[in-house]
């Protein structure tokens, strides 16, 4: 859009390019803010991905040496004898005014041997090993669902906020500055301009020597 020259307009465009360098601001502080949450949310998923990893192997060797005892029927009775209604609730949260989702759950994944629907004393210890890790392993995984869904929206956020900091740094304002400049040096030529017409005026008015 063209603009006249006017020292209306180089007042608009001043005060438009205040406006940008106030939004420059705040969307740099709302950058670091969220990086902030992100790296303190990225540590604790980061450790239950490494849990999980060493968890899920102890309890495939649990496993492997409970089957050797119990074989493959008792496996699979206690399994079905075990089996149960887990619910959760997909919540929304905030951060920073950014919605996410968030897990609720009704009951822990994590039971103790009399909870489970059979008597532990007929089972080797391998099965209550493994039962125990693998309770423990999806406990972690709905952990990690939940960062899972904060961390993709966090970082999103960040990418979208470092996209209008850098639009508005490296094109908006650099063009409101050139606007800026251009006016201000046409309307300081036409006033010295208009200074010496008036200068030229009045010594016309007024000539050497009458």
């Amino acid at each position: 859009m063209t603009l006249h020259p006017t020292r209306t307009n180089l007042l608009m465009l001043r005060e438009r390019s205040r406006s940008v360098v106030n939004s420059i601001g705040i969307l740099k502080a709302r950058r670091q803010a969220l990086i902030r949450e992100f790296l303190t949310a990225t540590l604790p998923f980061l450790r239950s991905r490494e849990e999980i990893r060493a968890i899920y192997g102890r309890a495939l060797g649990a496993l492997a040496l409970g089957l050797g005892r119990e074989g493959r029927p008792g496996i699979e009775s206690l399994t079905a004898a075990t089996a149960r209604d887990f619910r959760v609730d997909i919540t929304e949260k905030s951060v920073w005014g950014l919605a996410y989702k968030d897990i609720a759950l009704h009951d822990s994944p994590l039971r103790g041997p009399d909870e489970r629907g059979y008597d532990e004393r007929v089972t080797t210890p391998h099965v209550e090993e493994a039962a125990g890790l693998f309770e423990k392993i999806l406990a972690s995984m709905l952990d990690i669902a939940a960062f899972e869904s904060k961390l993709k929206r966090l970082g999103d956020e960040i990418l979208t906020t470092t996209r209008r900091t850098r639009v508005l740094e490296e094109r908006v304002l650099p063009e409101l500055r050139r606007r800026i400049s251009l006016i201000a040096r046409y309307l300081g030529e036409r006033e010295r301009e208009s200074y010496y017409r008036l200068k030229r005026f009045k010594e016309g008015q007024h000539p050497h020597g009458t």
